[in-house]
């Protein structure tokens, strides 16, 4: 008995195929929750400054007023990073995006500047 040999132009896979990424919450929308965060324990006393969160968080003071620098943003812009969509892939907005918005002090700039970014 023969048995009968399958030849194919395609190759098969050398490894099993990659599985769709799962989706995730964007670091832009962890950073500015951690921003309130600690914006409430300076508040409340509970850490007495930057520094003190610095050391806390193992990261630089620079680090730290990065992320509170958030703070800073237009409280509809917040929201709207705030309510972002997890994403499989890079979101549409990051931290870095942000700061050259939040040095703007007027709101109505910077929500205009905030749907450039968007588009």
């Amino acid at each position: 008995m023969r048995t009968e040999r399958v030849v194919s132009a395609v190759p098969p896979p050398k490894s099993t195929p990659k599985l769709p990424r799962e989706p995730k919450t964007p670091r832009v929308i962890e950073l500015l929750r951690k921003a309130i965060e600690w914006q409430t324990l300076l508040e409340s006393g509970k850490i007495a400054n930057q520094a003190d969160i610095a050391r806390r968080e193992g990261i630089s003071r620079a680090r730290v007023t990065q992320v509170m620098g958030m703070l800073r943003l237009a409280p509809a812009i917040q929201e709207q990073i705030l309510f972002m969509p997890a994403v499989a892939r890079h979101p549409s907005v990051s931290e870095r995006m942000l700061r050259s918005i939040n040095t703007i002090t007027d709101h109505r700039v910077q929500l205009l500047e905030f749907q450039k970014v968007l588009v």
